[in-house]
This record gives structure tokens, sequence and C-alpha cells, in this order.
């Protein structure tokens, strides 16, 4: 039985991410955690600070949250595929956002966070939301992010761009072996330089291990030239049937320039395409 857990803010966004994974576990036997976290910081009414006693937080928080969340669990029964060993549960609580994240990884025993992110949007284009963005960064879970865009696909084929130094137990790469076991994917792994030159031994170590660690799967290497990697991932998905993106939290090189950086023109990817974030210390992925 696995554990996800569905933080939302009631966007349509949100739903998307909540459609998205509900249908990517279709077969198999979960619990679904809806989780939506309020933020008391700075609530205001009639232009005064609310003083947030147990009360307060319970009529103007606690009971419109569950209300929204009971409406999400009722159009999940009336709109999605019914699977009689998907379990729902909600969730509300009004702690700092990752704080929450983190006690209900640790409580629920969580396997995989799944949450939406709008993609670029606004004056500053940010890649992220802030919560999506912390989550990936602050959390010690499995976390797969999903753009607005995103449909779920038949998973033909999955990017895993890799610098090669591969400085982390190989079994974290667990989870992404069990997807492309179940979906019967085609892994890609890519390697982008900002010049060409030949990879160093301990390039070609971390090379031969993943070809090990992946050897009955289908996998394939490629190589590409390009001063910018989120450039070479988009020309990459686009030449290719590319559904996902996965990626290792540690491999902080790669992880900063694809996901962190501010300037997103014709960066479509964001918008489309999946991310599966891995990180060493997770739940196990059964």
């Amino acid at each position: 039985m696995k554990n996800i857990l569905l933080p939302t803010d009631f966007s349509e966004n949100s739903w998307n991410a909540i459609r998205y994974a509900i249908n990517f576990f279709e077969l198999e036997s979960c619990n679904f955690y809806l989780l939506h976290i309020s933020n008391l910081s700075g609530t205001v009414i009639n232009d005064a600070p609310y003083i947030t006693t147990q009360e307060v937080i319970e009529d103007v928080f606690t009971k419109p949250a569950k209300l929204k969340l009971r409406k999400i669990v009722k159009r999940i029964s009336t709109s999605l595929p019914v699977n009689k060993n998907h379990r729902f549960y909600s969730l509300h609580d009004y702690n700092f956002f990752i704080e929450s994240i983190r006690k209900h990884v640790d409580e629920k025993k969580i396997d995989v966070i799944v949450m939406g992110t709008k993609g670029a949007s606004g004056l500053k284009k940010i890649i992220l939301g802030s919560n999506t963005a912390n989550v990936i960064t602050k959390v010690k879970c499995t976390t797969l992010v999903i753009p607005e865009e995103a449909k779920l696909l038949k998973l033909e084929e999955i990017a895993f761009p890799t610098d090669f130094f591969v400085s982390y137990d190989i079994q974290l790469l667990d989870p992404l072996s069990k997807i492309i076991e179940k979906h019967q994917s085609a892994l890609r792994i890519l390697h982008i330089n900002k010049r060409k030159v030949d990879l160093s031994t301990e390039e070609h170590k971390g090379k031969e291990l993943l070809e090990d660690y992946f050897s009955d799967f289908k996998i394939s290497f490629h190589f590409l030239t390009n001063k910018k990697v989120e450039d070479a991932i988009q020309c990459f998905v686009e030449s290719r049937d590319i559904n996902m993106i996965c990626m290792v939290a540690k491999n902080i090189n790669y992880f900063q320039q694809i996901l962190f950086h501010s300037k997103v023109e014709e960066i479509s990817y964001h918008t489309e395409i999946p991310f599966l974030v891995l990180h060493e210390k997770i739940q196990p992925y059964e």
C-alpha cells in the first residue's frame, strides 16, 4: 500500500496534479492524503489583524478548508476512475508550509509527494512556485511535480539528465526503476556539457554504474554540447517522445540549472513535462 501526499491550495492547477496522481497510480493500492495548509501569518479582517485563537482558527480556516477538501473528494468520486483499493483522507494544517509537509511525510510514512506547479508566468518568469521549489529542495521524499499543462500519457520515454558524478547511494534510483518496470518505459540518460570534451575517469565510472544498474531495462545514453543546460534539454524533449524527466536532488549542478534559472523564454517543458525528483532519505517505494 503506497502512501501519497497531495498538497492542495484548491486551485485548478493543484486539481490537475491530484487527477494526474490518481490516474498514475490507477492500478495500485494507495492511501491518498489531501493536505491543505492555511497560512495564518498576516491575516486581517476589516483592516485589523486577527487574534488567532483556536476558535478563530476553527471558524475562519479549518471549517472552510474541510468543506473544500470534501468537495475535492466528491469531485474525485464523480469524475475519475474509481479504484476500490484507493482510500482518500483529508488533512488540514496551519503550520509553516515546509514544517507541515515534513510532519505529514513522517507521520503518514509518505512514499511520494505529488504536487502541481503553475510554471513560468508573471513579470519575474519564475519556473516553480515557491512552495513547490521548497518542497523538492527541503523535504527528503520522492516528489512528482506536475506542471499545469501536463497530461497523463503512456510513459514511452523518461529522460534522466546527469553529470555522471554519482555521489549518492545508487539505491536512490529505485523509485525510477520501479516506474520504468511498471510502464515498460525506455530510459534516456542524458549528459550535457558546455563544450565538447572527453569524459573524465570519474565520469566514466558513473556512466558504467548507471549502465549496470539499469541493465535490465531499455536504456540509451545521449551526449549533447550546449552552453545552456535548459536549452539542451528543451531540444532533447522536442526531438523525442519524452513524457517525464527524472532528476536526483543531490545532482545540484543540473538540478539548479534546469529548475531554478529565471530566463524561461521558449522553455516549454516546464509547463508540460512532469518532473520526478529523487532524494536520498526516502520511504521505500514498493
